[in-house]
């Protein structure tokens, strides 16, 4: 069994709450290898005091007990955080929306080919990009235009991959255009395979005034700097 299908089969026990003991036995590793691969998964409660009835030692359940504790409170900031955002930012005006997808743009879109797109892999940021498009400049759904660019080994994955991105955005299957698949550099299989869905280029049809008009405004942001 390659290397990182030994570390998958860890982690996937290591998460049913088997000891880092049992995992090394079972794959035929080191107990340290197993500690490595599995340092940042967090058993719950039932798991620890399975594991305290097999005979564990009383300072692995300690420090378990103590990982877990500790979670609770990076959960805990991360939630607030989030609370705290969302009320610092609350009811965004026209100009301050505008404000931040020009930036988007200025970071991920397309400046150099006279052709208005639009790159990113992150789902919430293209719903974002997509409504400020149509808020900010009265672009239509059926005006839009997307491509996928995917690693290969997801070549088996195409229509699901197509179908994530038009349920996420409410595009038509029709819209999307021919995917581009990079070559692999080697066939290593993801944890987080069947969760990638690559990165997604927006296009709008016969944008090259809406191109100009956005790239005017970015340049706005940059004079604004200057002063």
């Amino acid at each position: 069994m390659a290397k990182y299908d030994l570390k998958l089969k860890a982690r996937e026990l290591r998460r049913q709450g088997t000891s880092v003991k049992k995992i090394a036995e079972e794959l035929k590793v080191s107990k340290s290898s197993v500690s490595l691969w599995a340092r940042d998964i967090i058993l719950n409660t039932k798991q620890l005091e399975a594991l305290k009835n097999s005979m564990l030692k009383g300072a692995e359940i300690g420090r378990f007990k103590s990982a877990l504790v500790q979670k609770k409170k990076r959960l805990k900031i991360i939630e607030d955080s989030k609370k705290a955002g969302i009320k610092a930012l609350s009811g965004l005006n026209k100009r301050e929306f505008l404000l931040t997808g020009l930036a988007l743009y200025w970071g991920e879109g397309s400046k150099k080919s006279n052709e208005f797109s639009f790159y990113n892999s992150d789902p919430e940021m293209i719903k974002f990009f997509v409504l400020w498009l149509q808020r900010c400049f009265n672009v239509k759904i059926p005006d839009l235009k997307c491509s996928i660019g995917i690693n290969e080994i997801h070549f088996n994955r195409e229509a699901i991959v197509k179908e994530y991105w038009s349920r996420i955005l409410g595009i038509n299957l029709n819209q999307f255009t021919k995917t581009s698949f990079k070559r692999a550099r080697n066939k290593k299989v993801y944890e987080n395979f069947n969760d990638h869905y690559g990165t997604l280029r927006i296009r709008v049809r016969k944008s090259i005034h809406l191109y100009m008009k956005i790239i005017g405004l970015i340049e706005g942001l940059k004079y604004n700097m200057s002063g």
